[in-house]
């Protein structure tokens, strides 16, 4: 078995609302559970895609984006915080964050 992560358990990507970009958002941190978290920075086309593991059992996860970073010391929200379910082992995740200074969103995506 190869340790080259081919795609990580959950993926996610950051698209700046406002703007209809992807930006490149430092400090993208995954928590799972008690494995080690991991973190990242979104690639040009605003996507992390080794983010983790290519499987993860069954639990409460956390996706941590250092917001801060990229609207200013002076954003509304200076992290955004996404906390999600996987029911099972081996089921792909990806959740992506629409972002603009005074708001954000997110949703399961495919």
């Amino acid at each position: 078995m190869s340790s080259t992560i081919s795609r990580s358990a959950v993926t996610t990507h950051v698209l700046d609302a406002p703007r209809a970009s992807r930006p490149r958002c430092p400090g993208a941190t995954g928590g799972f559970g008690r494995l080690a978290a991991r973190s990242g920075v979104t690639d040009d086309d605003g996507r992390l895609k080794d983010l983790g593991p290519a499987e993860l059992p069954a639990g409460v996860y956390r996706l941590i984006f250092d917001t801060g970073a990229y609207h200013g010391p002076d954003a509304f929200y200076p992290e955004v915080v996404v906390c999600f379910r996987v029911p099972a082992r081996g089921v792909h995740h990806h959740v992506p964050v629409l972002l603009s200074p005074f708001a954000y969103s997110t949703y399961r995506g495919s």
